[in-house]
């Protein structure tokens, strides 16, 4: 490269692998553009693999740019790029008067001429990268952890290392975000109110829930309960997040407040009314009841929509009205014994908590209760 402008930045030069040197330094978002690109993964004409970056998650991108607006943001994860040769360092001092693996310098980053290949290659954080471009904090210092190697294997394992390291379970970011102090998106405020509504349901003295659902934390419930947060949550969001969804009303999308108590109360009667038509099925195990587990759980929320829909939750008489409604729905459900004939013959302890058989279930409920109701004198 024969570029005649160089990005000088301070930088610690950290000593792990004598071939790959490793730097530790900050860019902004305008800097990133200049000097890095990222490495999509594709093919080329004879079939061989280049690249290894994954497509852009224009959901994801755009959550981090909506956080990057706001005033007095914090942004600590580090963008990993991979440099080649072409970058230089030169240390502060000759020496290191410390024993300390690191040193202290100024890294020079070649600024490529339109049309030249850029020095560097993002190797984790496109996301981050693509929503600092895009936003107005371009200018945002960003840190970043940096390592020099020409060979693109070495930039595809280092990808694949920082990407098998197993995620947060979901059951402890729910259980957190009720305790955020600030919002983190319409989509993420959604699961913490979910997720707030399911532990009020937890602990609730005349909740037919108390102390049967399983969190992280052990708090609040049975070490081993039968139902999982998850599930719950899940069941909860959909419905609020779904303009079909019952609780779907008790979101003010204009200012964005929730009725969280009125929520309460739609939750409250109808899970009530599920414990009192189905009593042998309720507080079982999941392996003993699909109707306490993921499946049951999240299928007869979708029911729920649908009931609670035509239901005024103010109005006395109303829970004596919703069970009526799923005793209409009882003598078809399989929830400890017996086969769905209408779902393949699937015994009652197949069906599984995954998309299809959450979907097939639903549309069973809910299509058995319009039937049977559509056909009351």
């Amino acid at each position: 490269m024969n570029s005649s402008a160089v990005l000088c930045k301070n930088a610690l030069r950290v000593t792990q692998n004598e071939r790959h040197p490793l730097f530790l330094f900050t860019l902004t978002g305008q800097e990133l553009e200049q000097v890095a690109c990222i490495s999509q993964v594709s093919r080329d004409q004879g079939g061989d693999l280049i690249g290894y970056q994954r497509p852009e998650v224009r959901e994801h991108i755009r959550a981090i740019a909506e956080y990057l607006e706001r005033d007095h943001i914090l942004l600590p994860n580090s963008i990993i790029l991979a440099f080649n040769s072409q970058v230089q360092f030169e240390p502060a001092s000759p020496g290191n008067a410390l024993e300390d693996p690191s040193e202290p310098g100024v890294l020079g980053i070649p600024i490529p001429k339109d049309h030249e290949a850029k020095p560097g290659w993002i190797v984790d954080g496109q996301q981050r990268t693509a929503a600092l471009t895009g936003s107005s904090k371009r200018d945002l210092p960003v840190p970043i952890c940096a390592f020099v190697a020409d060979d693109v294997e070495v930039h595809r394992e280092q990808f694949l290392r920082v990407n098998s390291v197993k995620p947060l379970p979901r059951g402890l970011v729910t259980e957190l975000l009720p305790h955020m102090e600030e919002p983190l998106g319409q989509k993420v405020e959604a699961r913490t109110v979910a997720s707030r509504l399911c532990d009020n349901l937890n602990r609730h003295p005349d909740s037919p829930f108390m102390e049967l659902i399983r969190r992280p934390s052990g708090s609040g419930g049975r070490a081993e309960g039968p139902v999982t947060d998850t599930s719950v949550v899940a069941m909860v969001e959909h419905s609020l997040t779904s303009p079909t969804g019952c609780l779907f009303p008790y979101w003010n999308l204009a200012t964005g407040t929730i009725d969280e108590a009125g929520c309460m109360e739609v939750l409250m009667c109808y899970w009530s009314a599920v414990k009192q038509v189905f009593p042998l099925s309720w507080g079982l195990s999941p392996r003993q009841s699909r109707l306490m587990h993921g499946v049951g759980i999240r299928s007869m929320g979708r029911l729920m929509d649908r009931v609670m829909a035509g239901m005024d939750i103010r109005k006395r008489g109303t829970r004596a009205a919703v069970e009526r409604d799923l005793e209409m729905v009882a003598p078809h459900c399989r929830w400890t014994e017996g086969v769905w004939q209408e779902l393949d013959s699937l015994r009652w302890n197949e069906v599984q908590n995954v998309p299809r058989h959450i979907r097939n279930l639903s549309s069973y409920l809910v299509r058995t209760y319009l039937d049977v109701k559509g056909h009351q004198p």
